[in-house]
């Protein structure tokens, strides 16, 4: 139990099974609670609240670590002008209120300070005039931690900067766990990714892939009672600053409702997927078969 919510508030579905499950092995395969960390990288410091708040609940209900690494400073993130010098302070301590309300411990908090709007401008090993990108700080960030499984924001169609985030998780997310760059921590191999959205629709890529409607781009639901709901919103009031984002997001999110409780969707993807030779193979075979030469 944790901050009032248990693990008996969450339901697990795989919707490329059509299945069910009380039991998170459904999503995580091999999920071990007591030694289970979830990295969750957000964008701005609102996203993982927003877009992710339901598994963060059930990873601190379930005894597991979670974690959030906040990629941009809010800097932007002003709606009048006299908070413009203010905003990044004011941002910092909102958020840190609001995580710590939901349960997060400030230490399970890495803050980047990237600029909005500018995240991709930072992306790689090197800048050009030989600064350190975002890769050497991801990677030793998440070395740090070792996760077991990472949740990286939606990349499609929704912000720069989650485009961004997005492509930071998927690369350097795998080299966590790659014999490289040795010096900035040890190797650690992450199990399993989850996208999450924020607002924006994922793309149809796995839908196509896997024979579901395009309408049904997920391929994750965790639903939630409407408890949970509430405990989100209360700790995404803290943005105080963000009053006139929230109530429209707030709107939003009665659109999650489904049989009086709420769904939170995901779409499990291999970030590293090897190339399959063997329908190439039996083409080729076809082909020979009937060639004449």
């Amino acid at each position: 139990m944790h901050s009032g919510i248990s693990t008996s508030n969450f339901s697990f579905y795989d919707l490329n099974r059509k299945v069910k499950s009380k039991d998170p092995n459904l999503i995580f395969e091999g999920w071990q609670p007591k030694n289970e960390r979830i990295a969750i990288l957000s964008p701005h410091d609102d996203d993982a609240l927003l877009g992710a708040g339901y598994l963060l609940l059930y990873a601190l209900a379930a005894g597991a670590q979670a974690h959030v690494q906040i990629f941009c400073n809010g800097c932007a993130g002003y709606s009048r002008p006299d908070q413009k010098d203010k905003i990044v302070e004011i941002r910092k301590a909102e958020s840190l209120n609001a995580y710590k309300k939901l349960g997060l411990k400030e230490a399970n908090i890495t803050r980047f300070d990237y600029p909005d709007f500018g995240l991709r401008g930072f992306i790689g090993l090197f800048l050009p005039k030989n600064e350190k990108g975002t890769t050497s700080r991801t990677i030793y960030a998440l070395r740090k931690i070792k996760p077991t499984r990472m949740i990286i924001p939606n990349e499609y169609r929704e912000h720069l900067d989650h485009e961004a985030a997005s492509c930071i998780g998927a690369y350097d997310g795998p080299q966590v766990g790659d014999p490289i760059l040795v010096d900035i921590g040890e190797p650690f191999r992450i199990k399993t990714y989850l996208k999450y959205s924020i607002w924006g629709d994922f793309s149809p890529e796995d839908s196509l892939v896997n024979n579901r409607p395009v309408n049904l781009r997920g391929n994750i639901a965790i639903v939630a009672d409407e408890e949970v709901e509430k405990k989100i919103q209360t700790c995404v009031m803290e943005f105080k600053s963000q009053k006139e984002i929230i109530r429209g997001l707030f709107e939003e999110r009665e659109k999650r409702k489904v049989n009086e409780r709420y769904l939170e969707l995901y779409l499990k993807f291999d970030p590293r997927p090897r190339l399959a030779y063997e329908p190439y193979r039996k083409v080729i075979e076809a082909i020979d078969k009937s060639s004449n030469f």
